[in-house]
């Protein structure tokens, strides 16, 4: 079978090399006319599970609530806030920013209702008469200083407690369509889970899917091009002003920003140093332009193929394109090594034949690196992650496409090639690896010693790794984001939100609300005989008609009444006490506000209250808290990102817990949401579906082994070096404190796909070479001498390029150089110390000719 398939690639490709590359151009070719449509996805979908439950559970709840998106301009003037100037300042930089396409209001100081400068009434709430604010120009500036500072609605809010900072929140716009959009997508994928499913339903959601991710690019587009927009307009203000950008949609755009900015400046560096350190080890240009058009050509292949079938690059796949030149670099270069071995040894010998000795010889290994390698990656389909499976697919498929294109464009390029003149072959990298074998042969005990202590800080280090991150730690201190996010955490509340959904009791009224019907009742009564005593022009301004007693759905609530508040408000405090959350609102702030404006308030005055209360402050304290029609009460809590002590899975369940345990609710009418509990659902999701199925990777590989090998020793012992590479990399990831979340999962899958790589090269290689003589020593220095090179060219290639990316502003990035230079180092170690150590030791071959 093996043969038959070699004759075929043999009339394929060696016998017909311009045919072959003609056919390769034309088809890179055409998937290259599709590069111009490349996207990268920024949505919220590329951080969160699919097929949550949670997810299902926001959506909804930011449609109940209307939530909108906002970004926050943190001002701080070197003037006093509340000076005219400043004011001014503010004023028309509200003004410029409003007018923005897609912004639906900017909310600032001097638009807020000012509820205790003086302190209002309940019978002032009620009246109808304007409130005051920092537009009123006879305002008691003092009392409004110690309203922001002190309001319960206000504190760490649009300012700091200084009041030297305040913020200005940009809303933006509901776009109804992408939701309809969104929404009809869902539709028909929960539809399609009950069953059963037509082909017409299939083409339907098909539809409806490229239809929903076509204008997800322009949602993420426009949103992107408005925190330019917003950032060009702060430009203006930063001579008078400390002024930062925070809020979720800018970091996505900025996480966007700074990939594309690595994958053009680090990836062309990248590229650069490839080319660079090429010349070095191989001294020719023949050896440096086939191995640089493979890679391209495989490049420009995937690229094109992900973008012909809509697949979208994210953070997660943005490294794609390096692993790629990676792992085509590492084929062509044994490739190339080869080659020039059998022209060293056989210089008398055709083109034809050298070209044809090398494919034959380098196809089995370099087809099984390829399978095994895929297994690596195939780990990553089963994350429930979008972003982590297409990337897996990506990867899979790119390998596979690496396989085929090496054994392609370089054979057929050297077949159109004079046959160079014989030449040495890399003798400093000879004499490099060599001096790897004399060390084995000297100090077996001392690689096997130290591998063994690897292995125990390994799964110290691994016994340490954290599955949380900040997002501030994505990005370098010096950066925008970074200090805006600070300020934000620091002064101005939070940065990441979460809302906690209380469901009254439908079939058990709580303690604390027993008596709470009859007040209800009552409140309702003294709310009709109070709004009988208004004249007819304060009914006709207010609507007579939807007076408190006429409000049916009123009364159906549990929440507003002074049980209800109470009860709120308990939850609101112990949230607000935690260390992790900044500025908690809910209607435990307007019980707090009432206390001040009317102490010793009770359900008559909020009948009152809620009946006759301006649409513009309901707007602000009742509506986005309270929905009557389902007697459900939402808290919003701003989590404070910048803050060391998080651990998002722990805070989420003691929050739980708490108001379980110890306040009493039911634990079927508590929920959390939010993008806090969807990012945590996804960071769990890479502990069970990554780190646990490793195990399931490794015994797979093992099994490949076998068959590869023809031994079951010799496969355990081929495993042991991949299983060290693997372990010091997350071993050392949990020392070095580095988290494993969305980002550094994939080192795992990177660490055992090249680490597995130099295995069957150097073991295919030894078994081959042990056969001449049946000597383990004298065997392990030819391989070293020969394949050994290969891989020492390669793995200095990759470190050296690499470790360009610890230059970059993203962290990721920097964690993805470095820590996949240290793969590589480890992988080569592996294969060049431990390796032949432990064949030496344990003899899996058969014993040694005597």
């Amino acid at each position: 079978m093996q043969r038959k398939l070699f004759s075929l690639y043999e009339l394929l490709v060696l016998r017909r090399p311009v045919v072959t590359l003609l056919v390769t151009v034309m088809v890179l070719g055409w998937l290259a006319t599709h590069l111009p449509n490349f996207k990268l996805d920024a949505s919220a979908d590329s951080l969160v599970l699919e097929g949550d439950k949670d997810l299902e559970y926001s959506r909804e709840i930011g449609k109940r609530y209307a939530s909108e998106d906002f970004l926050l301009v943190t001002y701080s003037p070197q003037q006093d806030l509340l000076s005219v100037p400043v004011l001014a300042e503010i004023d028309k930089l509200r003004q410029e920013l409003v007018v923005l396409p897609g912004v639906s209001s900017v909310v600032t100081i001097l638009d807020i209702p000012l509820l205790e400068s003086p302190l209002a009434t309940v019978e002032d709430l009620a009246s109808g008469e304007p409130i005051n604010s920092l537009r009123n120009k006879d305002i008691d500036k003092a009392l409004v200083r110690q309203e922001l500072s002190t309001s319960p609605l206000y504190k760490n809010l649009l300012t700091s407690l200084d009041n030297k900072t305040t913020a200005l929140q940009v809303n933006l716009k509901r776009d109804d369509h992408y939701i309809a959009l969104l929404e009809h997508r869902e539709q028909l994928r929960a539809t399609k889970k009950q069953g059963p499913w037509s082909p017409e339903q299939e083409a339907a959601l098909i539809k409806s899917t490229m239809e929903f991710r076509d204008y997800s690019v322009e949602f993420n587009d426009r949103q992107s091009q408005l925190v330019d927009s917003v950032r060009s307009i702060l430009e203006n203000y930063r001579s008078d002003a400390t002024v930062f950008l925070g809020g979720v949609p800018m970091i996505a755009a900025d996480m966007i920003s700074f990939v594309k900015s690595d994958l053009a400046v680090f990836g062309t560096g990248i590229l650069v140093f490839i080319v660079i350190t090429m010349m070095v080890i191989f001294k020719r240009l023949t050896w440096v332009v086939l191995p640089l058009l493979t890679c391209l050509a495989t490049v420009v292949f995937m690229l094109g193929l992900i973008t012909w079938l809509d697949w979208r690059m994210t953070v997660i796949s943005s490294n794609f394109v390096a692993l790629l030149l990676i792992i085509t670099l590492s084929i062509t270069i044994h490739l190339v090594v080869r080659y020039r071995e059998f022209l060293s040894t056989h210089p008398e010998q055709g083109q034809a034949t050298l070209v044809r000795n090398t494919a034959m010889q380098m196809l089995k290994p370099c087809l099984f690196t390829a399978l095994t390698t895929n297994v690596a990656f195939a780990s990553l389909v089963v994350s429930g992650i979008r972003p982590v499976i297409d990337f897996g697919w990506m990867m899979t498929i790119g390998v596979s496409m690496a396989l085929i294109l090496s054994f392609i464009v370089l054979p057929a390029g050297l077949m159109l090639l004079k046959k160079p003149e014989p030449v040495a072959t890399g003798a400093a990298g000879v004499s490099l690896t060599l001096r790897f074998a004399a060390f084995t042969e000297r100090h077996g005990h001392l690689i096997l010693l130290a591998s063994t202590v690897l292995v125990a800080l390994s799964v110290w280090g691994i016994s340490t790794l954290k599955v949380e991150n900040r997002f501030i730690d994505y990005f370098k201190d010096s950066t925008e984001i970074y200090q805006g996010m600070e300020i934000i955490d620091a002064q101005l509340g939070g940065t990441i939100p979460l809302e906690i959904i209380l469901d009254a009791d439908t079939t058990e009224e709580p303690e604390a609300l027993v008596s709470l019907a009859p007040a209800v009742s009552n409140a309702a009564e003294a709310a009709d005989d109070f709004d009988d005593e208004f004249d007819d022009e304060f009914d006709d301004e207010f609507g007579g008609e939807d007076d408190f007693g006429g409000d049916d759905s009123f009364e159906s609530s549990v929440w507003f009444s002074r049980a209800g508040l109470a009860r709120v408000e308990q939850v609101h405090d112990y949230i607000d006490s935690l260390d992790e959350t900044g500025k908690v609102l809910s209607l435990g702030t307007v019980s707090k506000m009432l206390e001040k404006l009317s102490p010793g308030f009770d359900d008559i005055q909020l009948a009152l209250i809620q009946s006759k209360l301006p649409e513009d402050i309901a707007d602000i304290v009742v509506t986005p808290y309270l929905n009557e029609e389902i007697d459900q009460a939402r808290i919003t809590v701003r989590v404070m990102e910048t803050s060391h002590t998080l651990r998002r899975d722990e805070l989420l369940k003691e929050i739980k817990t708490h108001l379980v345990d110890e306040l009493g609710f039911k634990e079927e009418n508590v929920h959390l949401t939010g993008m806090l509990v969807l990012y945590n659902n996804m960071l769990q999701s890479l502990f069970r579906s990554q780190i646990l199925t490793l195990g399931a990777v490794f015994a797979g590989i093992t099994l490949m082994f076998v068959f590869l090998f023809r031994s079951l020793p010799l496969a355990i012992l081929a495993i042991a070096p991949n299983l060290l590479a693997a372990g010091v990399v997350l071993g050392g990831m949990g020392l070095a404190g580095i988290p494993l979340d969305i980002m550094t999962v994939t080192i795992a899958a990177i660490a055992i796909g090249i680490g597995v790589d130099d295995t069957i090269h150097y073991v295919h290689r030894f078994k081959e070479e042990f056969a001449h003589d049946r000597n383990y020593v004298a065997t392990m220095y030819r391989c070293h001498g020969s394949t050994g090179k290969a891989m020492y060219y390669t793995s200095i290639t990759i470190v050296v390029g690499f470790s360009i990316l610890a230059l970059s502003n993203f962290n990721p990035s920097i964690y993805f150089g470095l820590l996949t230079a240290t793969a590589m180092v480890m992988a080569l170690m592996g294969a060049l110390l431990l390796l032949p150590q432990l064949l030496i030791t344990f003899k899996p071959l058969g014993p040694e000719s005597k």
